[in-house]
């Protein structure tokens, strides 16, 4: 894809680099940066650089929380020249080689979020200050995300989100020393209109229950927005509690609201619940207004597919990955089908998309320290805003510069009827293209906070 394509369609800030192929940012490299090599928080002094892998290991969102620990710690082992190396072959960029970051075995500490903004930044703040981690990743939570972000941008070290799907995470909640390769809750909606007009018409009446955290709020203004514009009525929000387990008293109002459509901004174990309850109270088998019954998940996972089992069928929603994006569109997902292999060798069952999330994640972050030449976290960023790459499982992908979001192709989903597996539960309906769900900077729904500038921290 050229520079002039991608400025056209918004995927490419000012500033972005020209030059044949995937275009590289401007950036200051070796000796530019070797002045400033030890001034900076936990600048490497050995042979050996730590980072931080942060995630829920307790809470409504552990499942994906372990997966992430499984790709972090793939990650490091193709990093340190274990393993097939799994998606640095496939890397467009073609800087790692499997001898740790700059010639330094790469180590790392891992701690519980709890799904927690506190516990989470209580964590983090403890693997930077006593640990030396120079890089913190993970979390499956926006609240978290944001939490800990914060935090990094404080401390002088990179934050490199896990998952967090919130608007606000590159919106008015962003940092220069922050980046989100995950997709976010305005390009799900972006993704899934086209698709619940085509499925379930234009005149449509939805009832949401949410999350009552930054992302189900960013989530409902999104869906909300994109299904009013196409004709559907939005009769009832309500929120719920991110701690909740039992969502009956919240399912019993819907059956007399005169909805015909419930929209579940849940995600983890929450949503498992809460659509396990919405089952159970015969939404599925309903009419209302003359139309079948529908319930959407805008966002959810292999994992929670699994965890809801045959409730899963038929519910439609979208993801940042699938594993089964290997069968899909020849080499533009080559990246997925070499991930895919080396995760099921390792592990025996395909990842998430918080598995590959995370693991794409710190590749990347290794990947932007090798090009600078430099751990000083304003020589990462440099290095990472602006920056166009390919090979890692989801096509050709943009970090904007402007709000350190990354840009590339959406999946949207469907649960499967006649699912053959436990890990086969769901199916792609539809991938659609970066320049569908792009949005300018400016977008009212990412406003009211400035990127800043990065902190190198000591």
């Amino acid at each position: 894809m050229t520079k002039s394509n991608l400025t056209r369609r918004g995927l490419l800030g000012t500033g972005a680099a020209t030059g044949a192929g995937l275009a590289m940012p401007t950036l200051f490299t070796g000796a530019a940066w070797a002045a400033s090599d030890t001034g900076f928080t936990n600048a490497p002094q050995g042979d050996s650089v730590t980072l931080g892998f942060n995630v829920p290991q307790s809470g409504p969102y552990a499942d994906e929380g372990a997966d992430e620990l499984r790709a972090f710690e793939l990650a490091v082992e193709h990093l340190n020249g274990e393993g097939d190396g799994g998606m640095m072959q496939t890397f467009s960029s073609q800087k790692l080689d499997g001898t740790g970051i700059l010639g330094k075995k790469v180590k790392y500490v891992t701690g519980d979020t709890q799904t927690k903004s506190d516990a989470a930044r209580a964590s983090a703040k403890s693997m930077i200050e006593k640990d030396g981690a120079i890089m913190i990743s993970g979390g499956s939570s926006s609240g978290v995300a944001v939490a800990v972000q914060g935090l990094c941008q404080e401390a002088g070290v990179i934050f490199m989100a896990g998952l967090t799907h919130s608007n606000d995470t590159t919106g008015k909640d962003k940092k220069a020393n922050g980046f989100r390769h995950f997709f976010n809750a305005y390009m799900s909606a972006a993704a899934l209109a086209p698709v619940l007009e085509k499925l379930y018409g234009k005149d449509r009446k939805a009832y949401h229950l949410t999350a009552d955290y930054t992302w189900g709020w960013t989530q409902e203004e999104s869906i909300a927005a994109a299904t009013e514009a196409m004709g559907w009525q939005t009769v009832e929000k309500v929120r719920t509690p991110l701690a909740a387990t039992d969502f009956s008293s919240y399912i019993a109002p819907v059956l007399n609201s005169g909805a015909d459509v419930l929209i579940l901004n849940h995600y983890g174990g929450n949503m498992v619940n809460s659509l396990t309850n919405a089952v159970q109270f015969g939404l599925r088998e309903k009419q209302a207004n003359g139309k079948q019954f529908e319930i959407v998940v805008p966002l959810y996972s292999e994992l929670m597919a699994r965890g809801a089992g045959k409730n899963i069928a038929g519910i439609v929603g979208s993801q940042n990955w699938d594993w089964k994006l290997e069968d899909k569109m020849g080499d533009r997902y080559k990246g997925t089908k070499a991930f895919v292999k080396s995760f099921g060798t390792k592990y025996g069952f395909p990842p998430s998309q918080a598995a590959q999330t995370c693991y794409a994640q710190t590749l990347l972050y290794a990947d932007a320290v090798s090009r600078a030449g430099s751990f000083n976290p304003c020589a990462v960023v440099e290095a990472l805003q602006g920056f166009e790459f390919d090979g890692l499982g989801n096509g050709p992908t943009l970090y904007r510069a402007e709000d350190h979001q990354c840009f590339k192709d959406v999946v949207v989903v469907r649960g499967k009827e006649n699912p053959e597996n436990e890990f086969d539960l769901v199916e792609i309906v539809e991938v659609t293209p970066a320049a569908q769900v792009t949005y300018p900077p400016d977008h009212p729904m990412f406003a009211g906070g400035a990127l800043g500038k990065c902190n190198p921290g000591a």
